[in-house]
């Protein structure tokens, strides 16, 4: 039986949020302020009809929106949704006990996101690629996605071919492989991983594939099949050569508003300790300013930074230097971070509390925390204001366009 509900608020994850006996109710699609029915599963709201629409609904520019999992919110206008997007943050800081001013949302815009990891499937009637159905393996299709740089978009011919050449045909129910790709300045990096086994004419064929499509880089489990150039980005002018599955912010317009904030924070430091550093996304820029320790787990990363910064002997960098460390086991200690002035993390999206704890510990006199999760970000927050730190600016990123994804950077001082 389909129930009558108003919309109270926008839930964290994008859903609209209503109460229907004392309980809330999460409803997929829905706006704050319209009246809806639809049919409850416990909390969760099915077969959404809007009754009441808000003022503030638009049409989603894709197609693919409200099929596809990708995109929760396309279909608010920008006004309420950056609004809303900056204050998922400032929520998050409140829990913690922390009240500060969390600036402005910087905005992102469609079709620039670099890098995308689609997911696959092959079926005896073909492959599918694409983004899964909120909830569900089903994999959405995807033919022209509003987020991702066109280059991807065109790419799907050359991708689904890849998948036919080296993937199995899986039952309805098998989880989807995933299929990375990010588009570098030398060609597009392809990286498929996945609980698959290649066979010798998959593999001969997946080469010939990426060599006819041009590919930079083509790697299959952990196994690179073809690379006829280095995939290859710039971090602020720094050109570095990615490793197979190297990290590197979504979107190049996030990155450079993140840099911005780290190193104007750092102006003025003599020695920076960068952690989960990666391939250098904040550690060579700010070389331009201090000397840099940087530190990350991942070995290629490391290597790929440290030669970036070797091969930039004419932009004047200052020196760079690289740890191997996993700083989830074994964070840098307080004594040892007492020889820096200045301080970058970037952890994933569990957050560093263990480390937060050493840095909360320090004699560190300005830190940039940057994050994509604002809840582990304020956990950590809180161990660094209770250490002595001040926070200077908070400041909210749409890396994630239309998504209830937020990058953020804070930054602190003693």
């Amino acid at each position: 039986m389909a129930e009558k509900l108003t919309i109270m608020a926008m839930g964290a994850q994008g859903d609209g949020l209503a109460s229907h006996d004392g309980q809330t109710v999460y409803v997929p699609g829905a706006l704050p302020g319209e009246t809806v029915r639809a049919t409850l599963d416990d909390a969760r709201a099915h077969d959404v009809e809007i009754v009441t629409p808000s003022a503030e609904r638009v049409s989603p520019s894709c197609p693919h929106f409200g099929d596809c999992g990708g995109c929760s919110v396309q279909h608010w206008a920008d006004p309420p949704y950056r609004a809303w997007k900056r204050q998922l943050v400032a929520d998050a800081l409140s829990r913690q006990g922390i009240e500060t001013k969390v600036a402005s949302l910087v905005p992102g815009t469609p079709r620039i996101r670099r890098r995308a990891t689609f997911s696959v499937l092959r079926r005896p009637e073909g492959v599918r690629l694409g983004f899964q159905r909120e909830g569900s393996h089903m994999i959405v299709d995807t033919t022209d996605c509003h987020v991702v740089d066109p280059v991807l978009n065109r790419a799907r011919g050359a991708l689904k071919a890849l998948a036919k050449a080296v993937l199995p045909v899986m039952k309805a129910a098998a989880k989807p492989v995933s299929m990375t790709v990010t588009v570098t300045q030398t060609g597009l990096d392809v990286a498929v991983a996945g609980d698959f086994t290649l066979s010798e004419p998959g593999r001969q064929a997946a080469i010939g594939i990426a060599l006819k499509a041009n590919f930079a880089r083509l790697t299959v489990r952990d196994e690179v099949l073809a690379e006829t150039r280095k995939p290859a980005v710039s971090f602020d002018g720094i050109a570095v050569g990615l490793p197979p599955g190297g990290f590197i912010q979504a979107t190049a317009r996030a990155e450079s508003a993140m840099r911005d904030l780290v190193t104007g924070h750092m102006q003025g430091a003599r020695s920076v300790a960068d952690l989960f550093a990666g391939c250098g996304t904040f550690a060579l820029p700010l070389a331009r300013l201090a000397r840099v320790h940087a530190v990350e787990g991942d070995r290629a990363s490391l290597a790929a930074l440290d030669a970036a910064w070797r091969a930039a002997s004419g932009q004047k960098l200052r020196r760079v230097t690289t740890e191997r460390r996993d700083l989830f086991v074994r964070p840098v200690t307080a004594k040892e971070l007492d020889s820096f002035d200045g301080l970058v993390f970037d952890p994933p999206r569990a957050g560093a509390e263990a480390q937060a704890h050493q840095i909360a510990g320090s004699g560190v006199k300005r830190v940039a925390a940057i994050s994509c999760n604002p809840a582990t970000l304020a956990r950590d927050l809180a161990i660094l204001t209770d250490g002595g730190y001040r926070i200077v600016t908070v400041t909210p990123i749409d890396q994630f366009l239309w998504s209830p994804h937020v990058e953020t950077v804070a930054l602190l001082e003693r």
